[in-house]
């Protein structure tokens, strides 16, 4: 797993009006080391010229230093258009620093209206990175985003492009040469041309999909790190622009060896709005000297902006042989149903755990053949093998919005239990439903000594603390008091909400919305989320588990880490840290769904309780230590 963090001070690069030729953007940048200091070239929009294109901005390449790494100044312009394959304009530069030469690739615009056929890959050459003094014309085919390897690969001289961008099918490419120069040599692009396939690299996931070259390749010592442009739905009605990893083979770069889930999309302001709306556009990677990997990207084509990552949790992630966050029991599913019992003859799952006595109790959803959902009960000593479970309900509908209306097969009852323990009372917020109205969140509680006595007639009695009339869901408590009163985390419209009440009791309703966090469009979590377990508590503030759905309704689980009021994100992480693999978890009731309720920490094990397929009950376990580490700085 791997937390990317924006830049503070973004964007880092604006548009000058007082520049003519920067007046309306500066986006799309390359960094390369120069000394002490960092060189970033980037793409500059001017206003349209009326004399050559009255309708389109005029791109040129404009360069700006930093002394310290962290802010840019001193902009001005490199790279101009100058001969008639660029006449409309220099666009997206790559910079590669090869034997001392600066090798500056851009996409050359050799006609207005702009079409495939004048869209072509150039390359200029500078021996102080300042001053170029050579430029060739590259590709004689459709083709964009050149970025040339920082050294050999074997005995070749290596490139990635992007082909066709503009006549589609459009393929990512890698190209190796014996000479640089080859790279600007018709006849070595007509013999390369003639097996394009042979060249592409397999990363488009659907076909109305598009993939376009970041970053320069970055060498690691388990392959080359590529950092590209995923946009989902480019060919269709909605584009969603994403930035992705893959580990490409050391040997040979076509080969994927790992590939990451889109973990940078357009959320900020900045990256929302601008000369093209909703863009995030990476171009350029650095490593720094602490490990932590910048990377530069455009923000909605207007400014430039940066991010960064540990390298380290990064390359972890893309390694198959690494060990996942997450690790399954052996003995998975540890409780299935049992056609015995008419209340959990269906289904057993989204179970909420606590610690308590030396045993962790699991309190689990139950569905009977008719689809009413209840509570069953297990006790586990070391938290996996199942010590004792009950073979009847510890709790049911009672109250009238939780019974059974409407279709006498349909779903209502009492649905994904989630327990805290505070003061000497054990909380359970849970979703009632009657299966005509909205779902609605509820509460109820018990004595500690009457819990572990199993008591369980001495739940008080249950009342709604949701609205009436809203679809409101996933409810957890916060397992400490906040100011006197209870953090209650929610969920309105696919989004984690939060509110404080100054009891719980009945009359008492959430009436806020304190966002805690949201989906994030184009991520493997882009159509909703929910909490998961109670956060735990960890001396950062607190680990805060989810659950996000993609658009293709794959429920994963990722984690956040949120500050000590409970309310504020410090982190989350990019990537997702448990998703459905066993067949338990992709086939069931509702099919790719690993969904967690409840989590309990022993020592440095997180042991985290998920129904799988919406019918069994898993545990998987994971270090403490690992997720807190890639989660702070």
């Amino acid at each position: 797993m791997f937390v990317v963090h924006r830049d503070p001070r973004n964007p880092l690069l604006t548009p000058r009006r007082e520049d003519p030729w920067q007046a309306l953007a500066a986006f799309n940048p390359s960094v390369v080391k120069d000394g002490s200091g960092l060189r970033l070239y980037y793409r500059a929009l001017a206003n349209p010229a009326a004399l050559i294109a009255p309708f389109a901005p005029e791109s040129t390449i404009g360069m700006a230093v930093s002394d310290d790494g962290k802010t840019f100044h001193t902009p001005r312009q490199v790279l101009v258009p100058r001969e008639s394959w660029e006449a409309f304009g220099c666009e997206d530069p790559r910079a590669t620093v090869i034997d001392g030469v600066t090798y500056l690739s851009y996409t050359a615009l050799g006609g207005y209206p702009y079409t495939a056929e004048n869209i072509r890959v150039a390359i200029a050459v500078s021996h102080d990175g300042e001053d170029f003094t050579e430029r060739h014309l590259a590709t004689p085919f459709n083709a964009k985003a050149f970025a040339l390897f920082p050294e050999k690969v074997g005995d070749k001289y290596a490139a990635l492009l992007s082909v066709n961008t503009d006549c589609p099918p459009t393929r990512l490419c890698l190209a190796l040469a014996d000479r640089i120069s080859d790279f600007w040599s018709p006849e070595y692009w007509a013999a390369w041309y003639e097996d394009l396939d042979a060249h592409a690299l397999s990363l488009v996931r659907n076909n109305v999909d598009h993939v376009e070259v970041g970053a320069i390749p970055l060498k690691t010592e388990q392959g080359w790190l590529f950092i590209y442009s995923y946009i989902e739905g480019y060919f269709g009605n909605e584009r969603v622009f994403g930035v992705e990893a893959a580990l490409l083979d050391l040997e040979s770069p076509s080969l994927v060896t790992g590939r990451t889930y889109p973990f940078l999309v357009p959320e900020e302001i900045y990256e929302r709005y601008g000369v093209e709306p909703e863009i995030v556009f990476p171009t350029s990677v650095l490593l720094r000297d602490d490990g932590m990997l910048d990377l530069y990207y455009g923000a909605a084509d207007t400014t430039v902006a940066r991010a960064s990552l540990r390298l380290a949790d990064l390359l972890d992630t893309l390694n198959p042989d690494t060990s996942p966050v997450f690790v399954r029991a052996p003995g998975n599913p540890i409780i299935q149903p049992r056609p015995e019992n008419p209340f959990e003859a269906r289904a057993t799952f989204n179970p909420a755990a606590i610690d308590l006595g030396g045993s962790v109790h699991i309190l689990y959803r139950t569905m009977s053949k008719d689809n009413t959902s209840m509570i069953g009960y297990a006790r586990s000593d070391d938290g996996i093998t199942i010590d004792e479970r009950l073979s009847v309900p510890v709790y049911g509908p009672r109250a009238e919005f939780e019974m059974k209306r409407g279709d006498p097969n349909g779903n209502s009852g009492c649905e994904d239990p989630r327990v805290v323990l505070i003061d000497d009372r054990v909380y359970m917020t849970y979703t009632a439903y009657d299966g005509v109205h909205a779902p609605r969140g509820a509460v109820t509680s018990i004595h500690t000594e009457d819990f572990l006595a199993k008591r369980f007639d001495t739940w008080t009695e249950p009342f709604l603390i949701t609205p009436d009339t809203i679809d409101d869901k996933d409810l957890a408590l916060l397992p400490e008091k906040v100011d006197g009163g209870f953090l209650l985390y929610h969920r309105i419209a696919g989004r984690i909400c939060a509110d404080i009440l100054p009891a719980l009791a009945p009359g008492t309703k959430v009436s806020r919305c304190i966002e805690i966090m949201g989906p994030r469009a184009g991520m493997w979590d882009a159509a909703k989320i929910g909490i998961a377990c109670p956060p735990l508590k960890v001396p950062e503030g607190w680990l805060f588990f989810y659950h996000g759905v993609s658009t293709q309704n794959q429920y994963r689980v990722g984690v956040a880490l949120l500050d000590a009021s409970g309310t504020t994100v410090l982190a989350r992480a990019a990537d997702p840290v448990f998703e459905a693999v066993e067949d338990y978890e992709r086939l069931g009731e509702i099919p790719n769904v690993v969904f967690p309720c409840g989590a309990v920490v022993r020592d440095d094990t997180i042991l985290l309780y998920y129904g799988g397929g919406d019918r069994v009950l898993g545990v998987a376990t994971a270090s403490l230590a690992r997720i807190r580490a890639a989660l702070t700085l």
